[in-house]
């Protein structure tokens, strides 16, 4: 990696001084940051040249990721600026541009009050075995929430956790547990290789930062099924999705076992949005599917449908609705009526909790 030139190193101070949580580099275009979930064109600097964001990129990547860059015209990697400021950074191809998005990642691992989530989510830490699933589309702090499970973990248990991480993005300090974190490209080839080897390493919790193939998803879930905590995300909506996008994931000829595994191993699905808050910056709203007799039932019997009936009547086990959820923030006056319409799985049910 060369030395960073002046110019990313001047937008990347502005993201921090401002909060903003994404910076967003384009050829042609004048550089955006975005602030509280809204993307803001620094129109004070200037429109960008194709010269200036590649020059950008070189300057920032590890030598050795450019080649790779070239030749898929893709990259990931987690970039350290200043002040222990960390960000996760995707350069890519724009009509024959260079292009870079860079996340900021906090350096602090908040814990789930600070991040405003259920205190129920402790549960779920205090696990020897299963899957847990934290899933929401892109950007809405899926990787935040997973943070602060493994940092449970580690402030509370003697465990020896393995993160599995495209790039690695927040950095533990080992406290109680032992933690290695492995990043894909650089300590594995691959997520589904360093699962693998994860069985052979002698390690109770395995946090995959994204299951993206079907090798990795059936690795995890027999993880799961034989004694480990196994965490990670996907990009799917709610619980009931989540679990038909695993099971389809897999051959015709596979999917009843699968169905059974799944039954057996599931701990919890988790999803989340991040909605814009009345008194500024963004607040999460979320729903929360705990796997109880009934809800393996439905997994077994190919009933995923009924999920979500099963997690508005269950409540008194934990169990979150996202409608009932969306209406008691904004109740409470934290969020608007139309924020919580465009989060809404189902407007009509959202309409009777309000």
């Amino acid at each position: 990696m060369s030395t960073p030139t002046p110019q990313i190193l001047e937008l990347l101070d502005t993201v921090v001084a401002e909060g903003g949580s994404d910076l967003h580099i384009t050829s042609g275009q004048h550089p955006s940051i975005r602030i509280a979930g809204s993307l803001v064109s620094l129109t004070q600097r200037p429109v960008l040249t194709a010269e200036d964001t590649e020059k950008m990129l070189k300057s920032i990547i590890p030598e050795e990721r450019w080649n790779i860059f070239r030749e898929k015209q893709s990259v990931d990697f987690a970039y350290a600026h200043k002040d222990g400021a960390r960000f996760r950074t995707n350069g890519y191809v724009v009509q024959g541009g260079v292009a870079i998005a860079m996340r900021l990642i906090p350096h602090e691992i908040r814990s789930f009050d600070k991040l405003h989530l259920p205190s129920v989510l402790e549960v779920f830490a205090e696990r020897a075995q299963g899957f847990f699933l934290v899933v929401g589309p892109v950007g809405q702090g899926k990787s935040t929430t997973l943070a602060a499970l493994i940092e449970s973990i580690n402030t509370s248990r003697s465990e020896h956790i393995v993160t599995i991480e495209d790039p690695i993005e927040y950095l533990f300090d080992q406290k109680k547990s032992l933690i290695h974190q492995r990043e894909v490209h650089v300590d594995s080839p691959d997520f589904h290789s360093a699962l693998q080897n994860a069985f052979r390493e002698d390690v109770n919790v395995i946090m995959v930062g994204e299951m993206r193939d079907l090798e990795t998803i059936s690795s995890a879930v027999t993880a799961a099924e034989t004694g480990h905590l196994v965490l990670s995300t996907l990009h799917t909506n709610n619980a009931a999705q989540t679990i038909d996008r695993i099971i389809d994931m897999f051959p015709a000829s596979q999917q009843g076992q699968v169905r059974v595994q799944l039954a057996n191993s599931l701990a919890g699905i988790f999803s989340q949005r991040l909605v814009p808050r009345i008194s500024g910056g963004l607040i999460p709203a979320y729903e929360l599917l705990i796997n109880n007799s009934a809800v393996a039932n439905l997994i077994r019997e190919e009933r995923t449908h009924e999920i979500s009936t099963v997690i508005q009547t269950t409540s008194q086990e934990g169990m979150i609705d996202m409608d009932r959820y969306l209406s008691e923030l904004v109740q409470r006056g934290e969020i608007t009526v139309e924020h919580a319409y465009e989060h809404s799985f189902n407007p009509k049910v959202f309409e009777r909790y309000l």
